[in-house]
């Protein structure tokens, strides 16, 4: 039977990242992920000729004091990246462009233009200001959401009079802060907020809190990359980290229960049976953790917040074609004018491979093109009639003149049910559990499952934010994992230097 000191469930980036972190302290990680890739949502493949991203199409996070900026400077990672110049472009329904600048200055003059000037740049600046705050605090206050009165200590320790001031942010939604900077009126702005906040935050103004839904309107204002040969090459460096250091990547293996033992966990896996371990972590959401794992409690937050009916999936078209003209940016938020049909979503968001990125497609001169959108109440939508949403976003693309349809090579779609099959989430939900205002930011669900061995991280843990916040949680987890585990970190680390004597 073989044996790890921690086992991983699940290879998206909050579970690499706990992986990558615990191993470069001397533990032997093995990571059991279902799928054929590793990567989960942050990750490629190859189908007829193209490569498509399974799901997140750009890379944030690598400023100073964000979390992938930690990851990489840990455990030295290079990975093959291009910055935007323009982060972003929206489409409103009313048919003006807004270009989302990473610049402060050009940003507020933009938003000025196309939503009038009344109160956009202190709105725009106090967002900024928070997000600013939010970022540098999450790598100080690793100890999120305290559990225990060592996280309350650890909290306490790093805490400042800067951080219990904003903290009060959190208890206001986004709506009520447009009312403060008298922005509710405007219908146009408020539209703009609402979608932008879907992308991040899974949810609108009125349930998103301050603190996140600033850092979330504020993403395009930090660097924003495109990964050469899409998303997996961030992947495939920490797979490698973890290699060559000892610790394994397990593809095609499901989890199917884990037993606690006296000595440990049991893994039961669908292809290798039993693996062995001292310690577990789960990468995987709530929904699906809590049914495999054996005697562990529910905590309410998952018997009220994680039902099926408030989970989003996502409807995602994959393009491969011929490009008739060169884009100002390669990511595209469109408003819709009528809902989608099917879906009824109001936005789609389309992301193109970099024109000099010539290694997505086996043809020169061809393009990948991958179109996203929110799927509702998932579980209640088991008979989508794809071809009428495929064919609405390649006439809208069509319309925008961002793809034409007669250069159009191969099409493929997925909705809630290949996402189920394909990460293993239940109800195919994808982006997080959505944030409400009844569910304070140290409230949501901590890292500790059983008060012994068991952990979790993942959007469960720390909702929307992208590869940011989940990378973010698989940093906390390896925190607390360190402080909690010191004891058995000294004696494998005297294991270690005995067996080089």
């Amino acid at each position: 039977m073989e044996k790890y000191d921690v086992c991983v469930i699940g290879s998206g980036m909050a579970g690499l990242t706990a992986a990558s972190l615990l191993t470069k302290k001397g533990l032997r990680v093995g990571v059991l992920e279902h799928n054929y890739l590793p990567g989960g949502c942050t990750s490629s493949y190859w189908r007829k000729g193209f490569v498509f991203e399974t799901g997140a199409t750009t890379l944030v996070g690598m400023d100073e004091h964000m979390p992938l900026r930690h990851l990489v400077n840990e455990i030295g990672l290079e990975i093959p990246m291009k910055k935007l110049q323009l982060p972003m472009q929206v489409h409103l329904a009313n048919g003006k462009k807004i270009n989302r600048y990473e610049n402060l200055e050009e940003w507020i003059a933009e938003a000025e233009r196309v939503f009038g000037k009344k109160n956009q740049r202190a709105f725009w600046e106090f967002c900024y200001d928070v997000s600013e705050f939010v970022w540098e605090t999450s790598l100080k206050q690793k100890a999120f959401p305290p559990e225990n009165i060592s996280d309350l200590m650890q909290a306490a320790s790093n805490a400042d009079l800067k951080q219990v001031r904003y903290a009060t942010w959190a208890l206001m939604s986004m709506k009520k802060l447009l009312k403060r900077y008298g922005l509710l009126e405007n219908k146009a702005f408020v539209d703009f907020v609402n979608e932008q906040l879907l992308i991040t935050a899974q949810n609108h103004i009125s349930e998103v809190n301050v603190l996140f839904g600033a850092a979330a309107l504020c993403y395009t204002n930090y660097g924003n990359y495109y990964v050469d040969g899409g998303l997996i090459n961030l992947v495939k460096p920490i797979v490698h980290y973890l290699k060559e250091n000892e610790s394994r990547v397990h593809l095609r293996n499901t989890v199917e229960k884990v037993t606690q033992k006296d000595d440990g966990y049991l893994i039961h896996t669908k292809k290798q049976g039993d693996i062995a371990c001292d310690f577990v972590i789960s990468a995987i959401p709530l929904n699906n953790t809590l049914p495999i794992f054996e005697n562990i409690p529910k905590p309410a937050f998952s018997e009220k917040e994680l039902k099926p009916a408030l989970l989003n999936s996502a409807f995602q078209l994959g393009i491969g074609y011929e490009p008739h003209k060169k884009l100002p940016t390669l990511h595209h938020q469109i408003h819709l004018e009528e809902p989608l049909p099917e879906i009824g979503s109001a936005s789609i968001f389309l992301s193109i491979s970099h024109p000099e990125d010539h290694t997505r497609t086996d043809e020169p001169g061809q393009g990948v093109a991958s179109v996203s959108t929110h799927i509702s109440q998932p579980n209640s939508r088991s008979a989508i009639d794809k071809e009428k949403v495929e064919a609405a976003i390649l006439n809208k693309l069509e319309e925008l003149d961002f793809i034409r349809k007669d250069h159009i090579i191969y099409t493929h779609s997925s909705a809630q049910k290949s996402w189920e099959k394909w990460t293993g989430r239940a109800f195919g939900f994808v982006g997080g559990y959505p944030q409400y205002m009844k569910i304070k930011p140290w409230q949501m669900p901590g890292n500790r499952l059983d008060g012994k061995g068991a952990y979790i991280c993942g959007d469960s843990t720390y909702p929307g934010q992208g590869i940011p916040g989940v990378t973010l949680s698989g940093i906390i987890v390896a925190d607390k994992f360190m402080r909690d585990q010191k004891s058995y970190l000294k004696r494998k680390k005297y294991e270690r230097e005995m067996s080089l004597l």
